[in-house]
């Protein structure tokens, strides 16, 4: 009913996974705040950087705000954690390259105010339907949005955990996407790591919401489903369902995953045939000599030899720059780069490179030009069966000219440079476009 006082009803749940170490995520539920974070950097870092965000967030739950406030109180906090995780790798070599996702989720009466940054993701579910409320700052939700790959295809493309938006150690923007909406009786909130909406399919997680009430049995048994698919990363979830306030009265605040005290907890996995397979690829690395899985401290730091704890990051972090930054600076110049083509009776301006790495184009079209490839002479026809390449938006554009004047004399254009595909010094034409700011491939 339209007016009437709401409240939360919670929970937050998380494991650390069947191949992680340790968990990086954090997640926190309470009366009239949720939160989310999942950290990367690796053992260096990603549980420093999740818990750092929650410590920002945590206390706005503390005590009522008006509705008008929500926003910019989560983005001051949202922003101070940056900050914190900023200053904390300028002063530690070990902790360089640390970043964390975020959502968070404020109540003020029955307004909800949410920010978002990274590729963990909100769902919410009203009725029977299931909405993801958030878009993913990931490189392939990039590659989605400009039409180079299908939603399918991004499932399973092999970029799919590059982040392009994270609070840390990053030089990319860390403005979050920010919403104000109301809270509806009835309505259940899903927030999750892509430990869950990476291998969990929408459709199954719409049926849970639907047909678990509890939230936190809901929570476990998706977390069951995210095992039983291999779990290879941190699952986390904190779902949250609008009710008539005074109806369960919840205050007790849950907080999961590294910012817990129990973030050492083993995976509930345990017995399961997916478990039984990590377990025998962990077996396969203490005969290679890598140590006892698993086996850590009081603190739930792995105790193997202290060498390993720096040295391995820090030549992980450094082959990453350089393939990173070499990868990116070979996929922007691609974009410098334009052809035309016949296509459908047309010619077709494209920007990028005619060359595709498996389901990954270097190139989308930009513009269908009026030249009629019926106009053009039988010469100019032919040559337009390949790409004709120019390496600027000018000189295709002059290209496209000087079909035009074809079309009207009917005298073919003089015959272009050579249409294979330029590179850049020292890249071959088939290399692959890489990274970006942050890559979800850590520990988180």
């Amino acid at each position: 009913m339209a007016g009437e006082s709401v409240e939360f009803r919670y929970a937050a749940r998380s494991d650390v996974g069947l191949v992680r170490q340790s968990n990086q995520d954090s997640a926190y539920a309470g009366p009239n705040l949720l939160v989310l974070a999942d950290g990367m950097g690796g053992p260096a870092g990603g549980d420093i950087a999740s818990s750092v965000a929650l410590a920002h967030l945590v206390p706005l739950d503390g005590e009522s705000h008006p509705a008008e406030a929500m926003l910019p109180l989560l983005r001051r906090a949202i922003m101070e954690a940056h900050d914190e995780l900023s200053e904390r790798s300028r002063h530690d070599a070990e902790l360089r390259g640390l970043g964390t996702t975020c959502i968070a989720i404020m109540r003020s009466g029955n307004k909800l105010a949410m920010v978002h940054i990274g590729d963990s993701r909100a769902y919410l579910l009203r009725g029977q339907t299931l909405t993801q409320v958030t878009t993913d700052h990931s490189f392939v939700q990039y590659l989605v949005d400009t039409g180079q790959i299908t939603p399918e295809e991004a499932a399973h493309h092999p970029q799919r955990h590059v982040v392009l938006r994270v609070l840390g150690d990053s030089s990319s923007d860390v403005t979050p996407d920010e919403t104000v909406r109301s809270a509806v009786i009835g309505d259940r909130w899903l927030l999750c790591s892509d430990g869950l909406s990476g291998l969990v399919s929408p459709e199954t997680i719409g049926k849970v919401l639907s047909d678990v009430d509890d939230p936190g049995a809901c929570a476990e048994e998706l977390i069951r489903l995210a095992l039983l698919a291999g779990g290879p990363d941190n699952i986390t979830c904190v779902i949250a369902d609008i009710v008539p306030a005074g109806q369960y009265g919840q205050t007790a605040p849950e907080v999961v995953g590294a910012a817990a005290v129990d973030r050492s907890a083993p995976s509930r996995g345990g017995g399961g045939a997916a478990a039984r397979a990590a377990a025998l690829t962990s077996d396969a690395r203490q005969q290679r000599g890598s140590g006892p899985a698993g086996d850590e401290d009081e603190d739930g730091a792995d105790t193997r030899d202290g060498r390993l704890r720096w040295w391995i990051p820090l030549v992980t972090l450094l082959a990453v720059i350089l393939v990173a930054g070499g990868g990116w600076l070979g996929y922007a110049w691609t974009q410098t780069q334009y052809y035309v083509i016949g296509q459908n009776g047309s010619v077709v301006i494209f920007q990028g490179i005619p060359q595709t790495l498996g389901d990954w184009s270097f190139s989308h079209p930009v513009e269908v030009t009026d030249v009629r490839l019926s106009a053009l002479s039988d010469v100019d026809r032919e040559r337009l069966a390949e790409p004709v390449v120019r390496s600027s938006r000018e000189e295709i554009d002059g290209y496209v000219l000087q079909l035009e004047q074809s079309e009207q004399t009917g005298r073919p254009v003089a015959s272009p440079s050579s249409s294979s595909v330029p590179t850049p010094s020292g890249q071959s034409g088939g290399s692959s476009p890489s990274t970006t700011p942050a890559t979800d491939g850590g520990e988180g």
